[in-house]
């Protein structure tokens, strides 16, 4: 039996341990691909993200890619150019976390997949799409 008095929430070390296995579990041509991308986990995200965005709450936010995708030659940068970056926001996804029934490697992962689908030039529509075309369809019940 867990002792539930010493539960505490993942630290910001703890999402960067979670998310490091969750991009070692990702397939290998992914990873290749995506191997110039730096990863950033932080708290919240800033309040120009959050302006830029329009969102209205800092947990509207669960990830972020900033860079130059591949498809708009992100692999080529110059000198003097940041290096393509994911940021995942520790406290949003703790929340929605907390809110649906997925395990928390599987929301991080997510999230990373996510962000690092921009990398690769998808759109959120993109993604969506891909998404729904990967659920399974709903069974019926007789």
């Amino acid at each position: 039996m867990t002792n539930l008095d010493a539960l505490v929430a993942p630290t910001l070390e703890d999402f960067e341990r979670l998310a490091a296995q969750a991009f070692a579990a990702l397939p290998a041509l992914f990873r290749r691909h995506a191997a110039g991308v730096t990863l950033h986990i932080e708290e919240f995200p800033t309040d120009d993200v959050l302006d830029e965005l329009g969102a209205e709450s800092p947990f509207d936010i669960m990830g972020l890619f900033e860079g130059t995708g591949l498809a708009q030659g992100g692999e080529d940068r110059g000198s003097g150019v940041l290096a393509n970056r994911v940021f995942l926001y520790r406290r949003p996804i703790l929340d929605y976390w907390a809110e649906n029934e997925e395990t928390l490697g599987a929301v991080i992962t997510h999230v990373l997949v996510h962000e690092i689908g921009h990398h690769f030039g998808l759109s959120d529509d993109d993604m969506e799409a891909i998404e729904a075309r990967d659920d399974p369809p709903p069974r019926r019940r007789n």
